[in-house]
């Protein structure tokens, strides 16, 4: 198998899982931290906080794919590739997405119903716009070869 259609089949990963989150985000209705959840009330936000996690890991292995079809070497930092991916346009700034990093790894690590209702929000507000750029980037990039 060539490279190439690795690159078409990680991005076709990446988005099915965008695909996923934005309809998670489209049903989204703000988490009100004082009010008890059932399990079946929890279950959008535990799927948006998953579909997140899942397009975020997506986006970077698309990221890695991307880079090793189209440089000679790979990145030796994560702010690295970030910034490879922000100099040819794929992501709007190295930046934001250390801050989505840092949401994601707050979302696998400090569960902390205090937070829930804005790690919600900052995953609508913040990280879906960016994958909707990306997703479009994506195409752009893959239908200029």
């Amino acid at each position: 198998m060539t490279i190439e259609p690795l690159l078409i089949d990680s991005a076709e990963k990446l988005r099915a899982a965008a695909t996923l989150l934005f309809a998670s985000a489209a049903e989204f209705k703000p988490f009100e931290v004082s009010r008890p959840y059932s399990p079946k009330e929890r279950e959008p936000y535990d799927a948006l906080s998953d579909r997140f996690l899942r397009g975020f890991e997506s986006a970077l292995k698309f990221f890695k794919t991307w880079e090793r079809v189209n440089e000679a070497s790979p990145s030796e930092t994560f702010r690295d590739l970030l910034l490879r991916m922000e100099k040819h346009s794929l992501i709007s700034s190295h930046d934001r997405w250390i801050v989505l990093r840092d949401l994601r790894n707050r979302v696998v690590h400090d569960y902390l119903p205090a937070e829930l209702g804005a790690l919600y929000g900052l995953i609508v507000g913040e990280a879906v716009p960016e994958f909707r750029r990306l997703i479009d980037a994506i195409d752009r990039d893959l239908a200029d070869g």
